[in-house]
């Protein structure tokens, strides 16, 4: 074989593997734009149906794991969704999901947390921004000697939950991120689009009003 007919021998089976990246590409994004098009519609109706229920937020919130918020009910549910362009294509860049945790009373009051070690007051600190609670952090010092004794946080009993699913059209995976649901957290999981179907929402459903899920 001559050295010309080695380049081209390289150069073809080069051309064969890009263009089989090529049609994977094209089947990933595909699938990624199925499954966006399902759960933002299906997104939408739970936020509808929820809106009119209102359940109880499941689980336990707290800031520091010592003093609980009030019962929490889930109200003003929003689903919307942004596109982008990727390779000359308009395509899902992302669908996003917001609620606010209220007090079931209906009344948001100001409660107060101390706290004088480091590991807490990371925790709270944490929590307090994942949650998107407003509060006011007070130095608590020794009369005489002006000594910091502890931090001091008054906070507001009011909160926000969140989901987002973000696609990767070049793997075909889509990403979930579920935010303060049954605690203050943060969840992360992937899955590749083709699991991303109705029952699989189903499970997420379930998890946002506390039934048992086999979300994640």
């Amino acid at each position: 074989m001559s050295f010309l007919s080695e380049l081209k021998s390289r150069a073809n089976a080069l051309q064969g593997l890009q263009l089989d990246a090529q049609h994977d590409f094209v089947a990933n994004t595909q699938a990624c734009e199925l499954a966006c098009r399902m759960a933002q519609s299906y997104l939408q109706d739970v936020c509808t149906q929820l809106n009119v229920i209102q359940p109880p937020a499941p689980g336990a919130y707290s800031l520091d794991g010592k003093v609980p918020f009030p019962a929490l009910v889930q109200r003003n549910f929003r689903c919307d969704a942004r596109r982008k362009m990727l390779r000359n294509a308009g395509v899902c860049d992302y669908i996003g999901v917001g609620w606010d945790l209220l007090p079931d009373t209906g009344k948001v009051t100001t409660h107060t947390v101390t706290v004088n070690f480091p590991p807490d007051l990371e925790r709270v600190t944490n929590r307090l921004s994942v949650g998107q609670i407003q509060h006011e952090r007070k130095d608590l010092r020794h009369p005489d000697s002006n000594k910091l004794l502890a931090y001091v946080f008054d906070y507001q009993t009011e909160s926000r939950a969140f989901i987002t699913l973000t696609p990767d059209h070049d793997a075909g995976r889509i990403a979930f991120r579920v935010i303060n649901v049954g605690g203050f957290s943060v969840f992360n999981t992937v899955y590749p689009a083709v699991q991303v179907t109705p029952s699989l929402l189903d499970e997420l459903a379930k998890k946002l009003v506390g039934q048992p899920s086999r979300f994640g």
